[in-house]
């Protein structure tokens, strides 16, 4: 047996043990773990190997030149100064560990192994006796960063990060430990944990406060897992339960002082608006969806019912982007969705991704998995570059070049002072096999369509699914179930809501044209009634080795139209075709896309560009365009041909105009003089 064998047996033993042990209540639904899930398709794979291959090692040198290696180096000298700009610049290095651990189960690299047990080697000199670990004061206790206060913890709620930085931590010891098997993250994690545990908490002798970052609240439920150390999630729930001592002030206006930029203004389980920074906002929400899993509160749970249907049916872009507000990375106000000046930071897509994966596991419907798929494919790749190391932090709807000088939005960045981004994008991306899949009992979900081949257990007896199709270009999906014996089980495929003529499972977003096509579902290459159960196609019988389902999703281009309370996309529609969301770039149209105008009738034809953008399918028509003669006088409409390319992929051709949202006609000019 070699080593990497033993490891696996090995820490899947520990997490079954643990498991047994210590949770009596979990999500109803469980994931199946991405490494059961091999891809070998032409979209996603190519995307891990190039993490793996590219964004890693990038991410890795970026946190040595820009100092954020020295810091730890410093801190277990006790000696130096602070050398980067933010105190949870320490989190780059956990996160990017976090995804090459994640990398590592997929592609065993020694190199990288080796590289990894280098850095962990100087957290661990850089952690001090007791567990805590922040290298921004630990480098020089008298004079700290200037965030951190003179004091462990006292400004935690403001700007400190103590717990923002040990929530990754754990994040990664626990990626670490089931990659490898090593305990050598973990040991430093379970110190730092149990430091935090014995610092905060209920009582007198202890420290209440609600952390300033969320994200130590899912770290501390995945130590729990892995541990069985009940005050992990004991802890994880108190902190949510501190939150509400600040309220919302209406008359305030600086968003950094009010309660609600903290999600502090009231009590979790009295919380129905998603409000304040939005990263912050869908940490707290999935830690919210965990201890509502393992403990029961079913406050918990109604609460984040009800802020999923607010961003659902008031605060999510079409492209799947939450946080609206640059200013203070936030939410805005209902329907508050302007295209130009759109935030939707990259992390917030991502959390937005772990929360809505945690939603589906408690409800089982596929809703959350359109939601979770309409960020995955759109709004959260289109934060990194498809060479892999270069990025957006913010994911814009609209560049005009005659406003606002936004040419900085339509080109990419290897790196940003705050790069939470890069680093995040690290740990999403090989963890997207794990989204594909899930089970209940008797019952496989399948969530996600990319040709590969899964290994599953139903009933302890082993299952083999092979998955070939050319998603998101076209819609034909094959299954073909393999189990090892005649096995009774039912196969849940998800329906997309677009292939049901739904844009959002909200009236926020709607189809102007709904086409009457449907998915249609053969068995064995015989066509097959089906029944629709929250949204799947639900096939139960006994299966045999060699059944193969096909099922036909619709693959129309559907033009979207925003709820009339959306002013800014008052007369305008958005295009989409399957998940994909599509964008007009100044490269294929003429130099220019603000003048372009999409009248109702117009048919967009889909079209593979296989040397375009690493292939793509484009949709292209003819549309028209406002122009003005060479005097500047005279203004015209003529015809003119559309080429439209999946949103994703757009700024990888210099810097121009895009839009999302096009004018169903003229109804204003606006006259300036650039």
């Amino acid at each position: 047996m070699d080593n990497k064998l033993r490891n696996t047996i090995f820490v899947l033993f520990l997490c079954l043990s643990f498991s047994v042990r210590a949770q009596l209540k979990d999500y109803p639904i469980q994931g199946v773990t991405f490494t059961q899930v091999k891809l070998d398709d032409k979209f996603w794979l190519p995307r891990i190997e190039t993490n793996h291959k590219v964004t890693i090692p990038a991410s890795f040198a970026r946190c040595e030149e820009t100092g954020r290696v020295k810091n730890f180096d410093m801190a277990a000298a006790k000696s130096g100064k602070f050398c980067t700009v933010y105190p949870f610049d320490d989190t780059d290095i956990y996160k990017t560990i976090e995804g090459a651990s994640f990398s590592l189960s997929l592609y065993p690299d020694k190199k990288l192994s080796q590289y990894i047990d280098t850095l962990i080697m100087k957290v661990a000199a850089a952690q001090e006796p007791d567990g805590y670990l922040y290298t921004a004061r630990t480098i020089n206790p008298s004079a700290p960063h200037e965030w951190a206060g003179p004091e462990r913890w006292i400004l935690e709620r403001d700007k400190s990060h103590e717990l923002y930085n040990s929530g990754h931590l754990y994040e990664a010891a626990v990626a670490h430990f089931l990659a490898t098997g090593q305990r050598n993250l973990l040991d430093i994690a379970i110190r730092n944990a149990d430091l935090v545990c014995s610092v905060f908490g209920p009582g007198s002798d202890k420290r209440h406060v609600a952390p300033g970052h969320q994200v130590v609240e899912m770290g501390l439920v995945k130590m729990y897992r892995i541990t069985g150390k009940k005050e992990y999630l004991a802890t994880a729930k108190y902190f949510l339960e501190q939150r509400g001592h600040h309220p919302y002030d209406a008359k305030s206006n600086n968003p950094w002082m009010n309660g609600s930029y903290w999600q502090d203004h009231k009590p979790v389980v009295d919380q129905d608006e998603a409000i304040g920074h939005a990263v912050r906002a869908g940490y707290q929400y999935a830690a919210m969806a965990d201890v509502a899993a393992l403990t029961g509160d079913e406050k918990f749970l109604k609460a984040i019912d009800a802020i999923w249907n607010n961003v659902v049916s008031k605060k999510i872009y079409v492209q799947g982007g939450v946080g609206a507000l640059g200013d203070g990375e936030r939410f805005g106000d209902n329907y508050y969705l302007p295209n130009e000046s759109a935030y939707n930071e990259t992390c917030a897509a991502i959390a937005n991704v772990y929360w809505n994966h945690r939603m589906f596991m408690l409800h089982g419907d596929s809703k959350y998995i359109d939601i979770l798929e309409k960020s995955l494919y759109n709004g959260l790749i289109s934060g990194v570059g498809m060479d892999g190391k270069s990025f957006f932090y913010t994911n814009v709807l609209e560049v005009k070049n005659s406003s606002h000088d936004q040419h900085q939005e339509s080109s990419r960045s290897g790196w940003f002072t705050c790069s939470c981004c890069p680093t995040n994008i690290t740990r999403l991306i090989p963890s997207v096999p794990g989204y594909m899949y899930a089970q209940q009992g008797d019952k496989l979900y399948v969530n996600l369509f990319a040709s590969s081949k899964s290994k599953v257990t139903i009933n302890k007896k082993n299952v083999e699914v092979i998955q070939s199709n050319n998603y998101p270009w076209d819609g034909d999906l094959k299954f073909s179930i393999n189990p090892a014996s005649s096995l009774p089980f039912s196969l849940m495929i998800r329906i997309p809501g677009w292939a049901q003529q739904q844009a959002i499972p909200s009236d926020l977003y709607t189809f102007s044209n709904p086409s009457s096509s449907k998915a249609s579902l053969t068995l064995n290459g015989k066509p097959v009634e089906y029944k629709i159960e929250k949204g799947y196609a639900v096939l139960t019988r006994t299966w045999k080795k060699g059944d193969v389902v096909s099922v036909n999703l619709p693959m129309d281009v559907q033009r979207v139209v925003a709820n009339a309370n959306v002013k800014d996309d008052a007369g305008r529609v958005a295009i989409q075709r399957g998940p994909l969301v599509y964008c007009a770039e100044w490269p294929d149209n003429s130099g220019r896309t603000a003048n372009i105008i999409l009248p109702q009738g117009i048919a967009l034809k889909p079209e593979l560009k296989k040397d375009l953008l690493n292939g793509v399918v484009v949709l292209t028509g003819d549309a028209a365009a406002v122009t003005v003669d060479a005097l500047g006088t005279t203004i015209s409409t003529v015809k003119q041909p559309i080429v439209a390319i999946p949103y994703y992929a757009w700024a990888h051709r210099g810097k121009g105009e895009m839009t999302v949202w096009f004018p169903e006609k003229v109804t204003s000019v606006d006259l300036n003089s650039k």
